[in-house]
């Protein structure tokens, strides 16, 4: 038999270990050749490939149980179908009468024209129908007669492909993340892990194309959402943040330190600043689709403190007493 694989070697494992230890090697094997931690190498991902397939027939009890049969009488003598006249046992070899097979489980495996159609067979890749004719009658003759004699059986492999088809998922990112873009790892529904180098500067609604990652060679598109921030939030390209000032400080101006997604940066208030008016910090924004920042956007809020000291309401009542600035003879009414 052809292409045979000794799955047990790939996996550095012996025939007698338990499903668990068989299970703890393929876990530490498929992290070493995972394509994604191996970009570009292609013995990796054929290594990965051979230790996939190892591990889906050693970890299930019955596949493993058919591979060990078939891997008994793969190499003996007359496997690929000689059949001596007159020697029942020969289609596997000479064998000691303790080490005969059971003629029908040797029928079984003798419908394989190679490894690959076992393993196709095994894992469920292919659907094989096995059309038997029986031989015309012979002439019922004691002398020549075998009970034994196979019948003349052909086969027909038809290979079913699934069509690629492109899905879709969610990521929910923080706008830190989402601005800084780098590398997350993201688990999807079919229990698939994936680690993605994320660009930077994404926004809401915007798609990440996984290419081959989707269902049959399909793509995988990874539908953005910026998560809410307890501070900044997003006017297109625009990054807001509000700032608190004290009355003194709207009054006289200052020069204090304002967040922005990049760290603490200073600035000046100008002297007569109004709550809700805006300052603009240049290029602190998220980049657009030709790379150009947006701004920052400071909103003034100017707030008043809920308790005083006495010298602060002295100093209050001093300030209402010569102040001239009358903020209601504006009113229209």
């Amino acid at each position: 038999m052809e292409n045979f694989r000794d799955y047990y070697e790939i996996l550095g494992v012996e025939r007698e270990d338990p499903i668990e230890e068989i299970k703890k090697v393929y876990r530490r094997l498929a992290r070493q050749y995972h394509p994604d931690l191996n970009p570009g190498d292609k013995a990796a991902e054929e290594k990965f490939k051979d230790i996939s397939e190892a591990y889906e027939i050693l970890s299930d009890p019955k596949k493993r149980t058919e591979y060990d049969q078939y891997s008994r009488v793969w190499n003996q003598k007359g496997f690929k179908g000689q059949n001596p006249k007159g020697d029942r046992f020969s289609v596997w070899g000479n064998r000691s009468p303790n080490n005969q097979n059971d003629p029908k489980e040797d029928d079984y495996f003798r419908q394989f024209s190679d490894f690959e159609s076992f393993v196709d067979q095994l894992l469920g890749r292919r659907q094989v129908k096995v059309t038997t004719t029986a031989p015309p009658p012979e002439p019922k003759k004691a002398a020549s007669f075998d009970p034994f004699r196979p019948g003349t059986t052909k086969y027909t492999h038809t290979v079913v492909a699934p069509k690629p088809k492109n899905v879709e998922a969610q990521l929910t990112l923080p706008l830190e993340r989402a601005y800084t873009g780098g590398r997350e790892r993201i688990r999807l529904e079919d229990g698939r892990s994936l680690e993605v180098e994320m660009p930077p500067g994404m926004l809401s609604g915007q798609k990440v194309r996984l290419r081959g990652q989707g269902v049959a060679g399909g793509d995988l598109l990874l539908k953005i959402t910026v998560a809410p921030h307890p501070y900044f939030f997003l006017e297109g390209f625009d990054v807001v943040s509000p700032l608190p000032v004290t009355p003194s400080e709207a009054v006289l101006g200052a020069v204090v330190e304002v967040p922005t997604l990049d760290g603490l940066v200073r600035i000046t208030i100008p002297a007569g600043v109004t709550s809700g008016q805006r300052l603009r910090l240049a290029e602190k924004g998220f980049p657009d689709e030709e790379g150009v920042l947006g701004d920052q956007l400071v909103e003034i809020q100017i707030v008043v403190p809920k308790s005083i000291s006495s010298r602060e309401r002295e100093l209050y009542e001093q300030l209402r007493q010569i102040e001239n600035f009358k903020p209601r003879l504006s009113l229209p009414v």
